[in-house]
């Protein structure tokens, strides 16, 4: 049974099985490890499906030679999306080997867990920059359209690569691009019209527009995917490349100036200062190694369904859930 299932009676009849260190709060039902009365400052979120108190139980003594746990109490918005949420607050005494610890837990339970010094308020504005492509949506734009042009395994090779920092972001653009030299601008409308929107991408824009924030795409891929996602989803701006064409198709060139990693990190200082946003209330997210100059310019960078170097140096990582995950990491 999940955690959020249990009646406060239910509870009381479990008291008596919890481990050792554990007591039951009666005034609000939190479950209290009684030998830690210290001042915390840092915040433990885990994020599941079906959060049980066994699994709870199982990180607490997975995580005792790193940190110790105060409470568990359920988050504000737990169960508003679908899932258990729950938070800690904690005291870390060994972070060598805290974040190897929280990904095998993670792993083998399989939900969200981030620890944060400080979160960016819900309920003042703010702003996102996300990535687009594996982000924002499903797909990588540039590898469906190199189907089109019959080389789409060359091309998708070449951005794993690139993604995975293994390739200078700005050479391997312009070498994929070359690659769709011929391509008609018709075909691009039959990708647009298929686009696959990411799980949860409408709840978390709608959440933070209502809170004021702003949104924007700060993209490695193209205007033309871009500027209709702006266009459906209401975005408040957008920085992507323009690729460029003659005679109706596809010249292999893009347009302007690359919007690579540097860019995006321009976006995250640049958009903030025109819209008058703290810096703390910024928050960058994406998928790729393009993207860790943004995350690292934000107070908040935070890897979705990522690559092993960006969730290694992300301030935190969402490996399960969608992009509402991300809520939960903000002060309610």
């Amino acid at each position: 049974m999940s955690l959020n299932a249990y009646s406060y009676a239910s509870l009381l009849q479990l008291k008596h099985t919890y481990p050792r260190g554990w007591k039951f709060n009666h005034s609000n039902c939190d479950l209290v490890l009684a030998a830690d009365e210290n001042n915390e400052t840092e915040i433990l979120t885990i994020i599941g499906q079906a959060l049980t108190l066994d699994i709870l139980f199982n990180v607490q003594q997975s995580l005792a030679n790193c940190l110790t746990i105060d409470r568990f109490q359920f988050h504000s918005l737990s169960e508003r999306f679908g899932e258990c949420v729950v938070k800690a607050d904690v005291k870390i005494i060994n972070s060598i080997q805290l974040a190897d610890t929280l990904s095998d837990i993670a792993s083998n339970h399989r939900v969200d867990m981030v620890i944060q010094r400080q979160q960016p308020s819900l309920q003042q504005p703010g702003l996102l920059v996300m990535d687009m492509d594996s982000t924002v949506i499903q797909i990588e734009c540039i590898d469906e359209i190199a189907k089109l042009a019959g080389v789409g395994e060359k091309v998708s090779a070449v951005t794993e690569q690139a993604m995975r920092g293994e390739l200078d972001f700005k050479a391997s653009l312009i070498a994929r691009v070359e690659c769709l030299k011929g391509v008609e601008e018709a075909k691009l409308e039959t990708i647009k019209n298929s686009i696959p929107l990411m799980p949860g991408l409408t709840t978390l824009v709608d959440t933070l527009k209502a809170k004021g924030w702003k949104i924007v795409l700060a993209s490695g891929g193209f205007t033309y995917y871009a500027d209709y996602l702006q266009q459906r989803l209401g975005f408040d701006a957008v920085k992507a490349n323009v690729l460029a064409s003659e005679n109706a198709q596809l010249n292999g060139k893009v347009t302007g100036e690359i919007v690579d990693a540097q860019a995006k990190a321009f976006a995250v200082t640049d958009f903030a200062e025109q819209w008058q946003i703290p810096p703390a209330q910024t928050v960058a997210m994406g998928d790729g190694a393009n993207d860790l100059l943004m995350m690292k310019a934000a107070a908040l960078g935070v890897a979705f369904h990522a690559k092993p170097i960006v969730e290694q140096q992300a301030d935190a990582a969402i490996r399960f859930g969608g992009l509402q995950t991300l809520l939960y990491f903000f002060s309610a």
